[in-house]
């Protein structure tokens, strides 16, 4: 499914749809060049789920946790991470094993030991905003995508969307 992003705040609003479709579980991997939006749009995510603070890029702690209305949520940014065993440092087993959400900036810099994603969206720049582009891994992402097109169908946003072979 690609999905067009017009400005921030249309970015945010579907950050806000992917965190209530997600419910604060999943692996949600953010991919695209520096200043995509992977940002902004998890700060949508976060938003779905009642926080109103400040969200900003874990560049250098790597992970910033949350905990909001009993859920866990993880916002990862593994942008300079110098190598994923880096993660292991950091108790990355445990909040991946976890019941929680976990969203990751710059997957790539984890290959190899980051856990299979339920989603990917690959964030990209185009005229007047941002495209994403979603993909499902596993049931729960199939699950997010069936839910977002049905929300998303009256709003023009849906550029192209696959269809289910029977």
């Amino acid at each position: 499914m690609r999905v067009r992003l017009d400005d921030e705040d249309r970015q945010v609003a579907f950050g806000r749809r992917l965190g209530r479709a997600l419910d604060g579980q999943g692996r949600v991997y953010l991919e695209g060049e520096l200043g995509a939006g992977k940002t902004t749009l998890t700060r949508g995510v976060l938003r779905a789920h009642g926080h109103q603070g400040a969200v900003k890029s874990p560049t250098y702690t790597l992970v910033e946790p949350y905990e909001i209305g009993g859920k866990r949520l993880y916002h990862f940014d593994l942008y300079r991470l110098g190598d994923p065993e880096e993660l292991e440092f950091i108790g990355g087993r445990d909040l991946f094993a976890d019941d929680a959400l976990c969203i990751v900036e710059w997957p790539s810099r984890g290959a190899g030991w980051l856990p299979e994603p339920d989603l990917c969206i690959t964030l990209s720049l185009s005229e007047p905003g941002r495209t994403a582009s979603l993909e499902a891994f596993s049931d729960l992402g199939r699950s997010v995508l069936a839910m977002l097109s049905q929300e998303m169908a009256s709003d023009d946003v849906i550029i192209e969307q696959e269809r289910e072979q029977q």
